[in-house]
């Protein structure tokens, strides 16, 4: 890590414990790439920059490995994961069973304010397509899984898939850029949410799977991609 401050100091006025700050803090950084894949994260630094001491720094560190964003490693400290093709292919393979069983639990329990909300993310969708914006393709993306989640009224398999979800949400945006995918996507999620419409928990399940697994072949791809332009 340079000697550049990188990361704010945390809202110590928050309603939130000072350890869940820190926490968030550190793992959005390595998501949005702040602090890159086999850095290594000096508790000293850190605090300083947080403006905190280096127990929750500790904390956050051992919070991290568990999640998969840091590694620790015997006498030499801890380290941003780099996360493998193998990796990935294992996140999307958990991700996609279980998401296909949220998308058919939602399509039991959905309510129609729930409807209409998936509705208006697939109009957000379009546009952002249109567009070209990245950043909102993302944010929608994002906000449309949330949906289905919260409809599956199962608050463990939510949190869940939401770990996984961030353990690879460095690489969301290559994702949606890669050729073709951001109109594959808009389609993926027209059909769930006709599913869930039509109550057909069998076939939301289906095509939620597919849509993760589509979703990880994309992935792959755009990070094959961008390792090749470094490399050339």
């Amino acid at each position: 890590m340079d000697n550049k401050p990188r990361l704010m100091p945390v809202n110590i006025n928050s309603y939130k414990p000072l350890r869940e700050l820190v926490l968030e803090a550190i793992r959005e950084a390595i998501i949005n790439g702040t602090l890159k894949p086999r850095e290594r994260l000096m508790e000293i630094q850190l605090a300083e920059e947080l403006g905190v001491s280096r127990t929750p720094i500790r904390e956050a560190f051992r919070k991290l490995e568990m999640e998969g964003f840091v590694v620790m490693v015997p006498r030499k400290g801890a380290y941003v994961a780099d996360l493998s093709f193998k990796d990935i292919a294992d996140v999307f393979e958990i991700r996609s069973a279980l998401e296909g069983l949220a998308a058919s639990l939602a399509a039991q329990r959905i309510t129609e304010e729930e409807l209409d909300e998936l509705e208006r993310c697939l109009v957000e969708k379009a546009d952002a397509i249109v567009t070209n914006n990245i950043e909102k393709l993302v944010l929608v993306d994002t906000k449309f899984h949330e949906t289905i989640y919260k409809a599956s009224r199962n608050e463990r398999l939510t949190n869940i898939i939401s770990n996984l979800r961030e353990q690879i949400q460095r690489f969301r945006a290559t994702t949606l850029a890669y050729p073709g995918r951001m109109q594959e996507s808009l389609d993926e999620h027209r059909a769930i949410v006709e599913a869930l419409q039509a109550r057909d928990a069998k076939q939301a399940q289906q095509l939620a799977g597919e849509h993760i697994e589509n979703a990880e072949i994309s992935m792959i791809e755009s990070v094959k991609m961008d390792e090749s332009s470094i490399n050339d």
